[in-house]
């Protein structure tokens, strides 16, 4: 699935990386705790998470996550979008929880990666 659609499906707003709504992701990892992300790397997924803080992005830049999904309105401080700039990461951020994020996704067929 492209980002793009995803963004549509969730009604996200685009953080950063506006740019790469092109890229196709096929698993999700939906964790709020930052060790089950980094259990195995992620190249084509989509990491789900409430926590807005800057190791998220440095979490996903060590999985080779391309994208990161904020759930419940979540939205990182100026430092994390920095650097997600830098690392052209995709930050989005929805008003859903992650529960039903995830259905959403599921039944659009994306499974899980962890």
């Amino acid at each position: 699935m492209r980002l793009e659609m995803l963004r549509d499906l969730l009604r996200c707003e685009v953080l950063t990386g506006a740019d790469a709504l092109e890229t196709e992701i096929d698993t999700v990892v939906a964790s709020d705790a930052m060790s089950v992300v980094l259990a195995a790397p992620h190249p084509r997924a989509l990491m789900i998470t409430g926590l807005t803080n800057i190791q998220s992005v440095r979490t996903a830049h060590v999985a080779y996550v391309p994208a990161i999904l904020y759930v419940r309105g979540g939205r990182p401080a100026e430092a994390t979008i920095k650097l997600a700039r830098e690392d052209k990461m995709v930050l989005l951020s929805t008003e859903l929880g992650m529960f039903e994020c995830c259905g959403i996704l599921y039944s659009h067929g994306i499974r899980g990666g962890n």
